[in-house]
């Protein structure tokens, strides 16, 4: 196939293109700037895009895959910061055009990484299947329905559509970039206290295996879907202490969070088609590739 990507040099784009590239695809990245030299294993086109503009060609493209969306760095929720009228014409209109020009130009899939936010004012707890209504609270998940909502609209015979819905991703980072907790595993390294925290994660490699199988999968069991997509609830006091015992590091641990505050995603749809995540044994084998430089002995 031939893989149009937006987002490819982000956290989440690494883990997708180089998915498709061990796949033997050819990956068309939708970028303002070409990826450094030495950022993905193998050769990738690039055209320009940006989501304030008119999309390029995406002729000969047999997949769209939306991971891109503008917002201040390190922000999703909130993201906009003071600009809301600027962030949802980028992110909504932008899309919105991207998903058109998609469609005119004959491609017969399309992918957005959409968000657990579209579930938004739940009480903590709630159980998030994929029947139940979105309820998004901020302008990021109200953007990331609305986008879902059109790109459903659009599935018909000759497109096939579908959204996922992400929790948040981890995972060693691509050359250049810091990984999710890098941060929080540099002030642990530091001995700051950290604060008590449970968050749903997936791997971004389970999240690429996720987009793969929605790619290969019949078009009607995609079917302008959307998808959740989370594999565990994860302890910050689980997760630093796997880091101590790589580490060393003597840091007091955190308190355990409280779980039953948390809403589980459920998954029904992608476990239905296959889709097994790595859970902790994946966590384990992934955080060598991600620890805080430590000082000389």
């Amino acid at each position: 196939m031939r893989l149009a990507i937006t987002g490819a040099t982000g956290l989440v784009g690494h883990f997708v293109v180089e998915e498709a590239l061990a796949a033997g695809d050819a990956v068309l990245t939708l970028a303002r700037t070409p990826p450094a030299p030495g950022r993905f294993s193998a050769p990738v086109e690039r055209a320009r895009f940006d989501l304030t503009e008119d999309p390029p060609p995406l002729a000969g493209c047999d997949a769209l895959i939306h991971l891109g969306f503008s917002h201040l760095p390190g922000r999703y929720r909130g993201g906009e910061g003071d600009d809301p009228e600027g962030f949802r014409r980028a992110n909504l209109d932008g899309t919105l055009r991207l998903f058109e020009a998609a469609r005119r130009d004959g491609v017969e899939r399309i992918l957005f990484l959409s968000s657990r936010a579209v579930y938004g004012d739940y009480p903590p707890g709630t159980r998030l299947t994929e029947q139940l209504p979105p309820r998004p609270d901020t302008l990021y998940g109200a953007v990331k329905l609305q986008a879902e909502q059109a790109l459903a609209k659009m599935h018909a015979p000759g497109l096939a559509t579908a959204s996922l819905r992400a929790t948040g991703v981890y995972g060693p980072p691509g050359p250049g970039q810091r990984h999710k907790w890098a941060d929080l595993f540099e002030e642990f390294r530091d001995g700051r206290n950290i604060a008590p925290r449970v968050a749903s994660e997936v791997h971004g490699a389970d999240l690429a295996v996720a987009i793969r199988l929605l790619l290969t999968a019949p078009p009607d069991l995609l079917g302008g879907r959307s998808f959740n997509v989370s594999d565990m609830l994860l302890d910050r006091r689980d997760l630093l202490a796997e880091l101590a015992a790589l580490t060393g590091i003597t840091t007091p641990l955190p308190d355990r969070g409280n779980a039953a505050c948390v809403s589980r995603m459920t998954c029904t749809r992608l476990r239905s088609l296959g889709w097994q995540p790595g859970g902790i044994d994946r966590l384990r084998a992934s955080l060598p590739a991600m620890l805080p430089p430590m000082p000389p002995p």
